[in-house]
């Protein structure tokens, strides 16, 4: 009599993930990207900073069209980039495209610092935008599947809270050299020392395998099973020896497929929360250092508003981390996104230096939580062949938001406060009712896999 010994079953990716557990191979991941979402944010937000010593340098009058396109020159790039990179990264794999975006963000950043005029320096921030357009839809799609399903919106929200320290960053930067050069000096030295810790995310990002979950969804199983055993040995764990589970034949999916299904609600609901939480954003703080600074602000006070104001992001980016697997990915962000609204009433009321303060450090503290919330649901509504292209198309709304937001936001200048703000809080109620709309509740969830 013989007995037979049926073989394992397949093994889910989400049940390997798991049971690697969370260790040292995560937090590796986390500082590699949180380093490349900081540069990013410098790269994002330092025009705002640099643009008193460029306008000293090439004689532009505060709020003229020029100004205001070389603020939206890295947010047209970054639409652009982040709709081509994401669909990219689904095509040929996330780490390709995660190597590319932050090389040519490096090359574009040191360009734009030796620009010899306005017109050279808007392609080079285009140029810019472009390369790390491509960073938000691919670090995000890595971190979550990566990440153990118990600890992946917080590690989510961990990685946006990058972007505060990538703000404290540049404006301590910008502080320090407008201490140390001319204002139409200090600004190229800006430009070329944000540029470089993108050197140091690249190096680093060589050692990151691709993502299993994608090596799957391309067919490529050996692959997937390799970049799951270099966790395990990070981790100090073992793999099961059962195979992975493949997921089943589909079609090529397209961008289409976004608009097609159930998936189409989210996805129109999602663009419209980036977009709204977008355009508010950056509409305040892309003009706020230039704001302030017509209040009668001196440049180093002015500077030093800005990073007390990066500051209090963190506190915001903490609770949402805590709040996330509390109470939920929606609840987080609606609740975020009515305290914006409210907090964009409250700047408006302040008539005191600091009222203004206080109102714009609640403000802040309240909109980057919002982005830890939203940057931890969205990569968690889109299926994995999709992950990367749908975070592009979302990702892509906030950057036409972006690109508006700096002629908007000049109303700050012009004595249009309340008609600006005004705009800004119904943009964030908005995105409330959107967000609350969506209807789907991805805490503790695992990952979508297929398409429909």
């Amino acid at each position: 009599m013989t007995s037979t010994v049926s073989p394992p079953a397949p093994l889910p990716v989400d049940d390997a993930i798991d049971r690697l557990g969370l260790g040292p191979f995560q937090w590796r991941l986390l500082a590699i990207c949180g380093l490349t979402w900081a540069a990013d944010a410098m790269e994002v937000l330092l025009m705002g900073f640099a643009l008193p010593g460029i306008s000293a340098a090439f004689s532009l009058e505060r709020g003229s069209a020029s100004a205001t396109l070389l603020l939206t020159a890295t947010f047209a790039g970054m639409l652009v980039g982040a709709l081509f990179w994401g669909w990219l990264a689904d095509r040929i794999g996330r780490r390709t495209v995660f190597l590319i975006t932050v090389t040519l963000g490096v090359v574009f950043g040191l360009a734009g610092a030796f620009a010899p005029g306005v017109a050279w320096l808007v392609v080079a921030r285009s140029l810019t935008g472009f390369a790390i357009g491509g960073t938000l839809p691919v670090d995000y799609a890595m971190m979550a599947e990566f990440v153990p399903t118990a600890w992946r919106g917080r590690f989510l929200v961990y990685l946006e809270s990058f972007w505060a320290l990538g703000t404290v960053a540049v404006a301590a930067l910008a502080w320090g050299l407008s201490t140390a050069f001319e204002p139409e000096v200090a600004w190229r030295w800006l430009l070329a020392l944000a540029a470089l810790p993108g050197v140091v995310g690249l190096v680093a990002r060589l050692g990151i395998p691709d993502s299993p979950r994608s090596l799957l969804a391309r067919g490529r199983q050996g692959a997937a099973r390799s970049a799951l055993e270099r966790v395990a040995r990070a981790n100090r764990t073992r793999l099961p020896d059962a195979p992975l589970a493949v997921p089943p034949p589909a079609p090529r999916v397209t961008p289409a497929a976004l608009f097609r299904g159930s998936l189409s609600r989210r996805t129109i609901l999602l663009a419209l929360v980036w977009f709204g939480l977008s355009l508010g954003y950056y509409g305040i703080f892309s003009w706020l250092p230039s704001y302030l600074r017509a209040q009668g602000l001196d440049l180093g006070a002015v500077y030093r508003t800005s990073l007390l104001l990066a500051l209090a992001q963190i506190p915001g980016y903490v609770l949402a981390a805590y709040l996330v697997e509390r109470i939920g990915r929606r609840a987080t962000l609606v609740g975020y996104l009515a305290a914006s609204a409210l907090g964009a009433y409250l700047f408006l009321l302040a008539d005191t230096a600091n009222g203004v303060l206080l109102t714009s450090a609640g403000l802040s503290f309240a909109l980057l939580g919002a982005w830890g919330a939203l940057y931890a649901y969205t990569p968690e509504l889109f299926p994995t062949p999709l992950r990367t292209t749908g975070m592009g198309f979302v990702s892509g709304m906030a950057r036409l938001a972006s690109v508006l937001s700096p002629s908007v936001g000049a109303l700050l200048l012009t004595g249009q406060l309340a008609v600006a703000l005004t705009l800004f809080a119904v943009c964030f109620a908005v995105a409330a009712v959107c967000g609350w709309a969506i209807g789907v509740e991805t805490r503790g969830q695992r990952l979508p896999e297929v398409v429909g």
